[in-house]
C-alpha cells in the first residue's frame, strides 16, 4: 500500500472539520466555520484575504432550548457605507419567521460589545457585491452562560492580570494566527490563547471550554512543537508569557520509564530480518518505548491492519499520546496518522470518535522520523488496554510511543437501601443494582468516560449526617476539654508541691534534726566578730542577718556526754543548775577557714581562750565514726589533735569563765573538732 503523506491528512482532517461543524450553512460565500452546540466560530469566505465579489452566505445557530446566544466579533472590515449591498446580517429566529437584530458594514469597524439575541436560534447572513478590498468578518459566538467569551485572535499581551479565566470558543484552528511555545514551559505573550490552549490539550477544537491562564516572566527560548493539529514554531526571548493550569493528569504511564514491562506489549506482527553480514534485525515491541535507542517496533507487513497494544494492568485514565517514528537516519519510517481503540477487558473494543460524532477519529501522525508529536484525549479515555492502529505511514510503519495520563479517582457510591417493602404479602428485599461499564459489546458509541465528581446525597444520607456530624463533634470537644483539663491540674499540683518542698526523707528526718538546731529567733547584727589570729581578724565583719520568722526551735541535745553547764544562748539544752560564768555570750575567739561561717556555733567571751566547740551533724542523722569511738572508748581514750595556730601542747577544747580559767567539772567530755589528719595519742 502506498502510504498518504502528511499533507493529505491533514487535509482530510479539516475537511470533515468543516463538514461536521457547518451543517447549518448553506451559499457559496460561507468561510471555514464550526457551529458546535454550545459555541463556535464563523468567517467569511477568504478570510484573512479580500471576500469574494457577489457571494452570499447564511448560518442557522440551534443552542438548546431555554438558552440564548452573544456573538463577539475579532474583525469587521466590509467595504460599504450605506450597507445596501455589502453588509452582515444577524437574526433572532430561523425561516420566514426571523426578526433582525443588527446590521453591520464599514471598514475596519470595531465592535466591543456583546450582541446578544431573544431566544436560543439565530440566523447570520452575510452579502457581498462589488467591492475592491475588505477581508470581511471572524467572530465567535457562546450561550450567554459564558459572559466572559473571547474570540479566537485574543491574545496573552491584551490581558494585563496575572491570573485570569476565560471561554474559549469551538473552531479557533480556523484562525491564521501563530503562536509559540509548548508546555509545560508555557507560550510566548503575543500566541493566540484560545489556539495555544488547543495546542496544550486545555480545551478541544470541536467543543472549546473555559481556559484558566497563568502569567509569568518570559524566557531566553521559546520550543516549537506538533500537537493536536496545530503547529507552534519557535522564538526568542519575550517580556512575559503564559500557561494553563490543567487538573494535573498529564504523568507518563510508564513505558518511558520501564513501569510498563515488556510483557505488557504486544502486537499484530513484528518485523523481522537478517542484515547482508547474517546479523539478525529484530523490530520487536520492546523497541517501541519513547527514547529508547534502538529499533522502534514495526509490524511483518505495513497494511491497516497492523496494532501495537498496551496493557496497564488495571484501568487508567489516559489524556494524551506522544509518537516518534524510528529514530534513525538509516531508517526514516514513520507513522503519519492512526486510530486509538481502548477496552477495559481485552475483549470487546472501542474506537475513540470526534466529540459530537459517531465517526472514529483520524490522529495526525509524525512529520518526520525524529520529531515527537502529542494528541490529547478530550474527553479523557478509562480502560486498561489501548491499542495504536495506524492509518498511514512513510515508507512503512515504525512507532515509537509514550501514553499520558493517571490513576481512575476512585468514586464511592453511598447509599441508604430501604430494607423492606410493606406493600405485598410479605417483606422483600430490594433488588440489587449492578453497574455495568457503558459501551460494553459496542464499537460506534463516544468513549466511556467515567463521571469523577461525587454523586449527589440521598435523603437519608443528609438526615444521618445531620444527626452523627455535631454528635461526633460534641464527643471529641468533650474528651479534649477534659484531657486538658487534667493535664492543667496534674502540672499545678505537681508546682505546687514539687516546686519548693523538700523529698520525703528529708521531711521526716533530716528535717526534725535540723529544727532542733535552729534558733527561734534570729535579729540583724552590726557587731563585728573578732578572732584571736591576726589573719581571720582582718577579715570583714559578717554583714546583716536577715530574720527568719519560724516557729520556735527546740534546743538540740549534746552529742556527746558529760555536757552539764553551758551559756543561756548556746545551741545546747543547759541542765538544771547555776548559771554560766562568763558574761559575753556573744564572741568566741576560733580560728576557721576564710569566708566560712559556722552555721550553728555561738561566740566565746573574748577574755577567754580561744578555743570553739564544734558541733558534728550529719545530714543522714548519722554520727561521724571518731564521735562514735569516741563515746563508746570513754574519757580514758584521748586524741591529740594539734591547730596551726596554736601549741601542740593544746589537747582539748575547754569552756572558759569570765577570768579566762577553767572550769573543770567531774566527768567533763568535749567533743573533738574532726580533721584530716588525726593521730592517735601517745
Amino acid at each position: 500500500m502506498v502510504g498518504r503523506g502528511p499533507a493529505g491528512a491533514a487535509v482530510l482532517l479539516l475537511s470533515l472539520l468543516i463538514v461536521l461543524g457547518c451543517r447549518g450553512q448553506k451559499g457559496d460565500g460561507c468561510g471555514p466555520s464550526v457551529l458546535g452546540p454550545s459555541s463556535g466560530t464563523l468567517s467569511s469566505l477568504g478570510y484573512p484575504r479580500t471576500y469574494p465579489n457577489n457571494t452570499v452566505c447564511e448560518w442557522e445557530i440551534t443552542v438548546p432550548r431555554g438558552k440564548r446566544i452573544h456573538f463577539r466579533f475579532a474583525v469587521l472590515d466590509i467595504q460599504d457605507s450605506d450597507c445596501q449591498v455589502n453588509y452582515l446580517r444577524l437574526y433572532n429566529g430561523i425561516g420566514q419567521e426571523r426578526r433582525e437584530i443588527v446590521k453591520y458594514c464599514g471598514l475596519d469597524q470595531k465592535v466591543d460589545e456583546l450582541i446578544e439575541s431573544s431566544g436560543n436560534q439565530v440566523t447570520v447572513q452575510f452579502m457581498s457585491g462589488t467591492h475592491r478590498t475588505g477581508r470581511g468578518f471572524y467572530l465567535s459566538y457562546s450561550t450567554t452562560e459564558h459572559p466572559d467569551l473571547i474570540t479566537c485572535l485574543d491574545k496573552g499581551s491584551d490581558f494585563p492580570e496575572a491570573e485570569f479565566s476565560k471561554y474559549c470558543p469551538a473552531g479557533c484552528l480556523t484562525s491564521t494566527e501563530k503562536i509559540s511555545g509548548t508546555i509545560p514551559n508555557g507560550y510566548r505573550e503575543s500566541s493566540p490563547l484560545c489556539v495555544a490552549a488547543v495546542h496544550a490539550g486545555v480545551v478541544s477544537n470541536a467543543v472549546g471550554g473555559r481556559i484558566h491562564v497563568v502569567s509569568s516572566k518570559g524566557i531566553p527560548h521559546y520550543e516549537g512543537t506538533l500537537a493536536n493539529n496545530v503547529t507552534s514554531t519557535g522564538g526568542t526571548l519575550s517580556n512575559s508569557l503564559f500557561t494553563f493550569k490543567t487538573n494535573g493528569c498529564y504523568g507518563t504511564l510508564g513505558l518511558e520509564s520501564g513501569g510498563v514491562a515488556d510483557t505488557q506489549l504486544s502486537s499484530s506482527s513484528v518485523w523481522d530480518w537478517n542484515t547482508t553480514a547474517g546479523q539478525p534485525r529484530v523490530w520487536r515491541e520492546s523497541g517501541a518505548r519513547l527514547k529508547k535507542a534502538g529499533l522502534p517496533w514495526a509490524p511483518s507487513h505495513s497494511d491497516q491492519q497492523q496494532w501495537l497494544q498496551v496493557d496497564l494492568k488495571r484501568e487508567k485514565r489516559i489524556t494524551g499520546i506522544i509518537t516518534t517514528g524510528s529514530n534513525l537516519s538509516e531508517y526514516r519510517y514513520f507513522v503519519s496518522a492512526y486510530q486509538v481503540l481502548y477496552s477495559k477487558d481485552g475483549k470487546v473494543w472501542h474506537f475513540y470518535k470526534n466529540t459530537n460524532s459517531t465517526q472514529d477519529k483520524i490522529f495526525q501522525g509524525n512529520t518526520n522520523y525524529a520529531d515527537k508529536v502529542r494528541n490529547n484525549f478530550i474527553p479523557p479515555i478509562e480502560a486498561r488496554f489501548v491499542r495504536i492502529k495506524p492509518s498511514s505511514w512513510h515508507q512503512r510503519i515504525a512507532l515509537k510511543l509514550e501514553l499520558l495520563g493517571c490513576q481512575v479517582p476512585e468514586v464511592r457510591v453511598r447509599t441508604v437501601p430501604k430494607l423492606f417493602t410493606t406493600s405485598g404479602s410479605g417483606p422483600t428485599l430490594p433488588p440489587v443494582k449492578t453497574k455495568h461499564p457503558s459501551h460494553y459489546g459496542e464499537t460506534t458509541q463516544t468513549p466511556d468516560i467515567r463521571n469523577t465528581t461525587m454523586p449527589p446525597h440521598t435523603g437519608s444520607d443528609v438526615v444521618l449526617t445531620t444527626i452523627l456530624v455535631p454528635i461526633t463533634v460534641t464527643i471529641l470537644t468533650a474528651l479534649i476539654l477534659t484531657a486538658a483539663c487534667a493535664c492543667h491540674w496534674r502540672n499545678k499540683k505537681k508546682s505546687a508541691e514539687g516546686t519548693y518542698d523538700i523529698p520525703y526523707w528529708d521531711r521526716t528526718v533530716w528535717w526534725k534534726g535540723m529544727k532542733q538546731l535552729l534558733p527561734s529567733k534570729m535579729v540583724e547584727t552590726e557587731d563585728s566578730v573578732r578572732y584571736s589570729t591576726p589573719e581571720v581578724s582582718r577579715l570583714p565583719g559578717r554583714g546583716a542577718v536577715p530574720g527568719l520568722h519560724a516557729e520556735p526551735a527546740e534546743y538540740a541535745q549534746p552529742l556527746v556526754s558529760g555536757v552539764t553547764t553551758l551559756g543561756p544562748r548556746s545551741t545546747f539544752k543547759p541542765d538544771e543548775g547555776p548559771e554560766p560564768g562568763y558574761s559575753d555570750p556573744d564572741l568566741y575567739d576560733a580560728p576557721i577557714p576564710p569566708n566560712v561561717y559556722h552555721p550553728y556555733a555561738e561566740p566565746l567571751p573574748s577574755s577567754g581562750s580561744e578555743y570553739a566547740t564544734p558541733i558534728v551533724v550529719d545530714m543522714g542523722c548519722h554520727l561521724p565514726s571518731t564521735v562514735l569511738n569516741f563515746v563508746s572508748s570513754g574519757p580514758s581514750s584521748k586524741l591529740a589533735w594539734t591547730d596551726g595556730g596554736q601549741s601542740g601542747g593544746s589537747v582539748y577544747d575547754t569552756p572558759k569563765n569570765a577570768n579566762g580559767q577553767t572550769t573543770p567539772t567531774q566527768d567533763l567530755t568535749y567533743q573533738v573538732p574532726q580533721s584530716k589528719t588525726q593521730n592517735p595519742a601517745p
